[in-house]
């Protein structure tokens, strides 16, 4: 089983949505995908029970009821903004790769500056048996603020993969229940060459796990 984890401190900074169109691109390619949701809010949860008949399976998982019966090709866990200590440290220890996605507002470059000082110290990533990259979420590659983003994190050790930018595709998939990976091609052309650099990297990291 291969393990995801999306988390940061912060939130609204896009977890739920990295969290979901990755569960259907998995989906999409005939795996088997539980979908955890360690959030309050249970906005994965209610994205999976708003999909539509057709649409391949993805098996919601409450975190706070019981594990599923059987071992999925891919667990991916959307993680609460006020995940730390213990739990935190758990769910590391567990995931091949933490994503950890950033908007680039000052509020949220510090809160996630902290969040990655806390990550640089967990002993599994120190050691490479769980690996970070960063994604940032509503943003324009070609802007200031992108590259302000960037500046601002390059010194923490953690790369950023790419750039997603804010787009009414993603609220329009959040309310089908449904993923980019889903929608007519022509609306997400854009869209989908920006996920390219975060899907190669999960097949890249995932693949060296044993």
């Amino acid at each position: 089983m291969k393990n995801i984890l999306i988390a940061n401190t912060k939130g609204g900074c896009g977890k739920t949505t990295l969290a979901t169109n990755l569960a259907a691109y998995f989906a999409l390619g005939g795996a088997q995908v539980v979908l955890s949701d360690m959030d309050r809010q249970r906005s994965s949860t209610q994205w999976v029970y708003r999909r539509p008949i057709n649409a391949p399976l993805i098996h919601a998982h409450d975190a706070r009821g019981k594990s599923p019966k059987f071992e999925p090709d891919w667990l991916i866990t959307d993680a609460p903004a006020g995940i730390r200590d213990e739990r935190l440290s758990n769910a590391i220890k567990l995931a091949d790769c933490v994503i950890v996605p950033v908007q680039p507002s000052a509020f949220d470059i510090g809160a996630t500056k902290d969040f990655l000082d806390i990550l640089a110290e967990e002993k599994a990533i120190r050691k490479n048996k769980t690996f970070v990259a960063l994604v940032g979420m509503r943003v324009n590659a070609r802007t200031n603020a992108a590259a302000g983003l960037a500046q601002s994190i390059e010194q923490m050790g953690f790369p950023v993969l790419t750039y997603l930018r804010n787009a009414q595709v993603y609220a329009s998939a959040a309310e089908q229940g449904i993923s980019l990976f889903e929608m007519r091609p022509s609306l997400v052309k854009q869209d989908l060459e920006q996920w390219r650099p975060l899907l190669k990297w999960i097949s890249d990291t995932t693949a060296t796990k044993v």
